[in-house]
């Protein structure tokens, strides 16, 4: 085996075991606990990333990408599929936990988080209109970012008024996740919520009035 593959291979242990590190017990552990988690001597850390900062950008990166690669991974399965794989995603809780821990802690990781999951989750949703799986929004943009808001901030809701959670347990972090959204989140995306339109209609007739009316993908007022 060539020494750079052996760097690569060490360098990709120390990032994998810093990702759960970090998920388990938050962005304070420390190099030497991480190097022990990933089987090697506190000195590689530095020798591959230099400083912990470096660490924890190369970290956030892996995270996003690889939940986009859940994502589309999840667009793409079959809906009966899916749901027998729900509840034994580990890595699915690794980067949930990171991901919640990094909102929570604030700061500019944690707005790029978002802003990334949001325009992940914009690009997703325009190709769900596109094909038919999902109905347009007067402003797809805003309908994004408010279920972005909405699910993450229910979710560090939940950390806050149950601390005794064991988030190091990220099989059972996922379960309880699906256990409490997955029916009401697919309840409200497939069946809606209120019987009628009215809310929707008054408030489409007082943005009107306000010169600042709700624009549709193709730049047209939607009044209907």
């Amino acid at each position: 085996m060539s020494t750079v593959h052996e760097d690569l291979t060490g360098r990709a242990r120390l990032r994998d075991a810093a990702i759960e590190c970090f998920a388990a017990a938050g962005f304070g552990e420390s190099l030497r606990t991480i190097a022990a988690r990933a089987g090697v001597s506190a000195g590689l850390v530095r020798h591959h990333f230099g400083s912990k900062e470096a660490l924890r950008t190369e970290c956030d990166a892996t995270v996003l990408e690889r939940y986009r690669i859940l994502k589309a991974e999840s667009i793409e399965t079959d809906p009966a599929l899916l749901s027998a794989r729900l509840p034994s995603s580990a890595e699915a809780g690794i980067l949930l936990v990171y991901i919640l821990r990094s909102v929570r802690e604030g700061g500019a990781a944690g707005r790029e988080f978002i802003e990334a999951m949001i325009a992940e989750a914009l690009r997703f949703t325009r190709d769900a209109v596109t094909r038919g799986l999902v109905v347009p929004s007067r402003d797809e943009e805003a309908r994004v970012r408010f279920l972005i808001y909405q699910s993450i901030g229910a979710l560090v809701v939940r950390m806050a008024i149950h601390p005794e959670t064991p988030l190091d347990d990220f099989t059972g972090i996922m379960e309880q996740f699906y256990a409490d959204t997955i029916l009401p989140t697919l309840e409200l995306y497939t069946e809606g919520l209120f019987t009628d339109r009215n809310y929707l209609e008054q408030y489409l007739k007082y943005a009107a009035g306000t010169h600042n009316p709700p624009v549709g993908s193709a730049g047209n007022t939607a009044s209907a």
